[in-house]
């Protein structure tokens, strides 16, 4: 992040945690639910199942998170419908 922010660059991050220390914005699952199935995974390991018996999950929900106070630094307009299909805004 910190490249980007050096450059002035506006950039779209993975996790929610990159938009809350000064991205500009971010699309994708939660953090918090992948470690929590790797919990679930690891439990699952510890009480004797084979780990190639264990399915992939992949995350169902991802989540838009936008952070108005870089997006006025860097000069990027943003639009309200893009505004209200976020399911976060940090201003």
């Amino acid at each position: 992040m910190s490249l980007a922010a050096l450059h002035s660059l506006p950039a779209i991050y993975q996790w929610r945690e990159f938009v809350t220390a000064g991205g500009l914005m971010s699309y994708g699952p939660s953090i918090n639910d992948a470690y929590h199935q790797a919990g679930i995974n690891a439990g699952r390991i510890l009480k004797g199942a084979k780990p190639t018996d264990i399915p992939v999950v992949q995350p169902t929900r991802f989540y838009l998170v936008i952070n108005r106070k870089t997006a006025s630094k860097l000069g990027v307009a943003l639009s309200p419908s893009l505004l209200a299909l976020a399911d976060e805004v940090i201003e």
